[in-house]
């Protein structure tokens, strides 16, 4: 083994120029959803790279949208798919639930470019459904989709 073997290739990764891009999109989606939202973006550790709110969005909203990237960020895959994953399961249920951070709302979607995840979109204010439609926006402002 040599010392190059020692260390990991970053591969591609999201930086704040595209994280801006993105969170406009995702506001601009909204504006014509009619909805105010907040945004948030980050990268593959959960870092914020990017946050913006829209006048008179809910409170409430500013962390979960945060919480919503972070947790697609961690996972991998889209928020609105935890009910799917817990099941009936009510020892998934309870402890997953629980945990800070983790939320299991439509509206987070990861960010995915050649089959990993660089990072998470959360998008809060708005039903689920116009929560993920704004997300979706997001991500095709970075030339993405949220099946890639």
């Amino acid at each position: 083994m040599t010392h190059r073997d020692l260390f990991q290739s970053q591969g591609p990764r999201l930086d704040w120029r595209g994280a801006a891009v993105a969170a406009q999109a995702a506001l601009d989606c909204a504006e014509r959803l009619g909805i105010r939202v907040h945004v948030a973006l980050v990268d593959r550790s959960g870092n914020t790279l990017a946050y913006l709110r829209m006048a008179e969005a809910f409170l409430h909203s500013e962390s979960i949208a945060v919480d919503k990237a972070y947790t697609a960020a961690s996972f991998g895959f889209p928020t609105g798919r935890w009910l799917e994953v817990i099941g009936d399961n009510p020892r998934l249920y309870t402890g997953l639930t629980t945990r800070p951070r983790l939320v299991v709302l439509g509206g987070g979607l990861p960010i995915l470019v050649e089959g990993r995840c660089i990072g998470g979109v959360g998008v809060s204010g708005g039903s689920e459904e116009q929560d993920e439609a704004c997300a979706r926006a997001a991500l095709a402002a970075l030339g993405l989709n949220s099946a890639e």
